[in-house]
This record gives C-alpha cells, sequence and structure tokens, in this order.
C-alpha cells in the first residue's frame, strides 16, 4: 500500500516512541546512573532548544525502570525548575518537591517509622520556615508587607517544636539520615531528572544548582540536568555579575568561572548529538509514516533504519516489507533533507514545526480551492520558511508579473548546463515569434517539450536559490499565482507592480478583477484617452500578469483586444502581451474573444497558438476562431 500523507499535526511533547536513535545516549545516562563509584552524582545532558533532551529524559527514566532488579527500585523524581513559582524560591520549590517525592514513596512503605516520620516533619518545616521567609521579602518589595502579627506567627516555630533551628544550616545531615533509614532500604538509588533549566531566570538557574550541591547531594542521590550548558554557563555570569562579585577572566574558557563553577556541581556532561544528514532523513521518513502505520511496522521500520546506521548505510538501503509501498515518503524525505539539515542544523523541534507549519499552508491552501501537488507546497515553504529574503524576492518578481520569465532563468541556471543548451520552459523560441497569420503552419510542439535559451551570463542568482531551485519538482510551468497571493498576505507583503506608473493602477486592476461590474468602471472613453506610453505600459502589463497569473487569462485578453481597437497604433504591442501567454495556459475561452474587427496583426496570434498547441478541445476552438476571423 501506499502510505497517505497525515492530515493531524505533530505534537511538540516529547516523544515516547524512539525516533532518533537516542537510546545510546539514554543507555550511556544510565550507566552512570547506576555506577556505585559515582554516587553521588550529578550529570548534565546539554543540547540546544528542540534538539530532543526531554525526549532523552524519558528513555533514561524507562531504561531505570528496566534495570531495576525487584525489590529494589530506583526511585525517578521529574521536575522543571522553569515552572516554580518565583515567590516561593526556586532552591526551596526543589528541595520540597523532591521531599514531597520521598514522603509519597514512605507512604507505600509498611513500616514507616517515627523516626523517619520526625525526619520528614522537620525537613519539611525547615522549608516551610524558608519559603515563609522569601515570601516576606517578595511581598515587600512590591509593598504588600504582611502584618508584624502574621508574620511572626508564619514563621515562628512552637516552644516544643524540635525543628528550632531556623534555616538549613543542618539540612544535608538530616536529609542523609532520611535516605539511609529503614523505610527507604528497598530504594536502591533516587535520581532527580532536572528538565528546561536553560529556560529559567538566572537567579533560579543558580539556586536550583546549590540546592543540588549544597542540601541533596548525598549518597544514593543523583541528578541529571538537561539544559543547553552554554546557557546555564551564561545565567552564572548574569548571576555573579548582579552581585556585584568581580569578573574574572582565564585565559582559556574552561578556565571561565561561571564554567568552573557549573562543573563543581555536575561531574560531566553527555552532548546531545545533532541530527546527520542521514539521521534527518530517517526522521522525515519515521515522522511521516508514524500516523499512517500499525506500532509493530514503526518498530521494525526503526530498528533497520538503526541497523543501516551502524553500517554506514544510506536511505536507500530502506526497502519496502509487507505491503507498505516506501517510495513517497522516501521521495518527500530525500527532496527535503538538504536544505533542512543545514538550514535546521539537524534540530528535531526545528524540523517537526516546519512539517507542522507545511501541513497547515496545505489545509488552507486546499481549503480555498488552491490545487498544488504537496510537493510544490514543500518547495515552496522551504523557501518561504528558511530562506525569508529569498521568498521576499520572489514575491517581488510576482508583484512585477516576471515571475515565469525569473524562474525560467533559475532553473535554466540551475541545470549546469552550457549556454544554449535546451531545458523545459514555458516560453516560445525566438523563430516561433516570427510566426505570423499567413505563414503555413508547422507540426505543434510537445505540450511538454518546448525550449528556451538559458541566459548567456550566470551568477545572476545567489547559490542558495540556485540549490533550492534544483530541489524537485520545477515550477516555471505552474500557475503560481494563488499559492503565492496567499503567502504574501501571511507575510505582509503587499503586491505590487512598480513599474506600472500608478496612475494605471487602478485601471489594470478593474480589468483584472474577473467582473463585468469591475470592468464597467474602466471606459472606452477612458482607455481611447490614455496616451500612447501610457497603452504600452498597460499592454504589458496584461500580457505579464496572464503569463505568470493563468487565472486571468480571459480578462486579460478581452482588455488587451479593448485597447488594440481603441489604439490602431498598438497593434504590436497587443500581439506582443497576447504573445506572453505561454500555449501549454491557453484555454478555449480565449480564442472565442477574437473577432473580424480585430487588428490583422492582432489576430495573427492565433495562427501562432494553432501551429503550438496539440491536438486537443482547445486547437478545435483555435481553428474555429481563425476561420471565423477569416469570413470563411
Amino acid at each position: 500500500m501506499t502510505v497517505p500523507s497525515a492530515r493531524s499535526l505533530w505534537p511538540d511533547d516529547p516523544a515516547e516512541t524512539d525516533l532518533l536513535a537516542f537510546d545510546a545516549v539514554a543507555h550511556t545516562v544510565a550507566d552512570a546512573l547506576m555506577d556505585e563509584t559515582l554516587d553521588p552524582v550529578a550529570l548534565g545532558l546539554s543540547g540546544r532548544w528542540g534538539s530532543g533532551k526531554t525526549t532523552v529524559l524519558g528513555l533514561v527514566a524507562a531504561e531505570l525502570g528496566r534495570r531495576a532488579v525487584p525489590p529494589q527500585k530506583v526511585l525517578v523524581i521529574e521536575t522543571a525548575p522553569w515552572r516554580y513559582d518565583p515567590a516561593t524560591g526556586a532552591k526551596e520549590s526543589f528541595i520540597s518537591e523532591t521531599l514531597a517525592a520521598l514522603a509519597a514513596e514512605v507512604g507505600n512503605s509498611k513500616t514507616r517509622t517515627n523516626e523517619i516520620k520526625d525526619l520528614l516533619v522537620r525537613l519539611g518545616k525547615r522549608i516551610d520556615w524558608a519559603k515563609a521567609i522569601k515570601l516576606a521579602a517578595t511581598t515587600s518589595m512590591s509593598l504588600q508587607i504582611p502584618s508584624v502579627d502574621n508574620l511572626i506567627e508564619l514563621v515562628k516555630p512552637q516552644e516544643d517544636d524540635p525543628s528550632h533551628v531556623r534555616g538549613l544550616e543542618s539540612f544535608r545531615e538530616e536529609f542523609a539520615q532520611l535516605i539511609a533509614s529503614e523505610d527507604l532500604q528497598h530504594v536502591k538509588a533516587i535520581v532527580v531528572l532536572v528538565d528546561d533549566l536553560d529556560r529559567c531566570l538566572p537567579e533560579t538557574v543558580v539556586e536550583t544548582l546549590e540546592a543540588m550541591r549544597l542540601f541533596l547531594a548525598v549518597p544514593k542521590m543523583s541528578f541529571v540536568i538537561a539544559a543547553d550548558e552554554e546557557r546555564v554557563a551564561d545565567a552564572i555570569r548574569i548571576r555573579f555579575r548582579d552581585t556585584g562579585r568581580p569578573q574574572e577572566h582565564g585565559e582559556d574558557e574552561w578556565q571561565d568561572p561561571a564554567t568552573l563553577y557549573l562543573h563543581k556541581i555536575v561531574q560531566t556532561t553527555v552532548p546531545l548529538p545533532a541530527l546527520s544528514l542521514f539521521d534527518t532523513q530517517a526522521y522525515l521518513l519515521l515522522l511521516q509514516l508514524q500516523p499512517a502505520v500499525q506500532p509493530a511496522q514503526l518498530q521494525e521500520l526503526i530498528e533497520r533504519c538503526a541497523a543501516i546506521r551502524q553500517q554506514g548505510g544510506s536511505i536507500d538501503d530502506l526497502t519496502s516489507t509487507d505491503g507498505l509501498d516506501l517510495a513517497v515518503s522516501k521521495a518527500f524525505a530525500t527532496r527535503l533533507t538538504p536544505l533542512l539539515y543545514e538550514k535546521l542544523r539537524g534540530n528535531p523541534r526545528f524540523i517537526k514545526r516546519f512539517l507542522n507549519d507545511l501541513q497547515v499552508r496545505q489545509s488552507i491552501a486546499a481549503r480555498r480551492g488552491i490545487g498544488l501537488d504537496a510537493a510544490v507546497i514543500a518547495k515552496l515553504m522551504t523557501l518561504e520558511a528558511l530562506m525569508k529574503p529569498d521568498f521576499r524576492l520572489l514575491l517581488g518578481w510576482f508583484a512585477e508579473n516576471k515571475l515565469r520569465e525569473h524562474l525560467q532563468r533559475l532553473e535554466a541556471e540551475a541545470l549546469g548546463g552550457p549556454p544554449g543548451r535546451p531545458v523545459v520552459a514555458a516560453v516560445p523560441s525566438d523563430r516561433d515569434q516570427r510566426d505570423g497569420e499567413g505563414e503555413p503552419p508547422r507540426k505543434a510542439a510537445s505540450r511538454s517539450r518546448r525550449t528556451v535559451t538559458p541566459p548567456q551570463q550566470t551568477g545572476q542568482f545567489s547559490q542558495a536559490m540556485l540549490r533550492w531551485a534544483r530541489l524537485r519538482p520545477a515550477l516555471s510551468e505552474l500557475d503560481l499565482s494563488p499559492y503565492l497571493t496567499l503567502a504574501a498576505a501571511f507575510a505582509g507583503v503587499t503586491l505590487i507592480d512598480d513599474a506600472l506608473p500608478e496612475r494605471l493602477r487602478d485601471i489594470a486592476a478593474n480589468l483584472l478583477l474577473g467582473s463585468v461590474a469591475a470592468r464597467s468602471l474602466v471606459t472606452n472613453e477612458q482607455l481611447a484617452g490614455l496616451g500612447d506610453g501610457d497603452v504600452t505600459d498597460l499592454l504589458r502589463h496584461l500580457g505579464q500578469t496572464m503569463r505568470d497569473q493563468p487565472a486571468k487569462q480571459k480578462d486579460a485578453v478581452n482588455a488587451i483586444l479593448r485597447l488594440a481597437k481603441l489604439h490602431p497604433g498598438a497593434d504590436q504591442a497587443a500581439h506582443d502581451a497576447l504573445r506572453m501567454l505561454p500555449p501549454s495556459d491557453l484555454t478555449v475561452a480565449t480564442p472565442v474573444q477574437f473577432g473580424p474587427d480585430h487588428p490583422p496583426q492582432v489576430r495573427a496570434v492565433l495562427t501562432h497558438w494553432k501551429n503550438t498547441v496539440p491536438e486537443g478541445r482547445v486547437k478545435a476552438a483555435v481553428n474555429t476562431a481563425l476561420t471565423r476571423v477569416r469570413g470563411s
């Protein structure tokens, strides 16, 4: 079977299925966490935003669960400091979350000795006290100062309270007793997975790290900090600078105080690799297949991709199996991989976001009646999302009604052939342009094999544009106007042909709007009053518009014929404007508009169409029009 394209968006949640071959990283982290010689240990899992750190943390948690040998277990605590309430302090919130998880684990114990109950109470009250001080300071800063009596009751322990020591001075000692207590003997290790630390404010970053190092770093405790190490170091620098501490600079980057501070807490960092070229291609393929195949089939494909990766093979080695046709999905992945790999730097989140943007645009385009192939929209979206200046250049060509002209030159140069090498194009050759009404017909050119001479001068396009142009499919023969009009609206770009004088823009717009009411706003008297230069400019604009926007062909031809009748001296300009319409785009309704009262030079274009349009309904309409205008 052929896998259909998915219609739902890909979620940004951590992936439950490993499509990225991150299991090697997760197993390496699990090895270190289970190493009894590294007790306690804090590991870094470093990668840029969107690189898959949260997914790896999930894989680590699952792997630790598999390695636990009953009755012992590995207690995994997951936390994300960027969600903490800043009013109560990151340090206190981090410790409270850890204590809450331990209290829940103790609650499942059948013994629950008085010793551990007392420890939990005392430790909890110390944190509550610290939170109260933090809250009091915060409310004071915001001028919402509580009453003196309320503040005293908030922080003052009872006279018989064993936790009479105010502060966290002895917290670590009692926390170690808690971890070593009889009620937690069945817990082999406690692993705290810290996610998104690089999203936090500098104060939260430093306080979270201090909580790990100063209060919780006792035997059986381990930490995995998933964050971009450079961003964390930057946060430490900012925090130190805010405290007024002098900055120190070493000769080497690793001697930077912020880096040294971080390395004092984190024994080693496991880097999360960006996707390779093969990984990007495999990821694009698997993302497409994921919603369309059964879980067992997907797992088999993942394993086969892993084997190909280890053997240094290519995606071509992944063959179809069990009636699953991979051709369409592989072609899509192969087309997009080079640019996505380079422009998105192998970032899984960015790749998924691009696919979501593409899916949304395809859906909107389809509902707007834009019938472009998905591969065409994907190619345009690549330019729109990843090469924004070049996409605006494309919109500029479209606004100037020179889109096909530039695309033909771009695709010709992208082929890299010698000057004069024939390429598929949508404009007639110079020889075709010499055809007149009275010349004998020649053999019709193929609809798909018209030729144009590539530009003699190269170098007018950037290398990035040339690479983009080489992506399949070619675009120069397609009607891209509905999609580009939609894309320009999304980008807030106004499509104006600056080459058309402003005094003619309203006339041109009304002539091309496609409604009788709009055309009636432009009277024959108004058109007859135009000067020769304005007529030439308007005819050029009409011809270029129907060349780039075939849907406006009928209105453009109608306007050209009106001008030709009102301005006999503009016969050649009207002929040239009509010749801008590629014969492949000619519709049945266009030849019908010609009549015997149109100038001979204008009617001559019918002979050109007769010689270039293949057999069919359109050619029959051209022959009928020729018979009518000749009066035979």
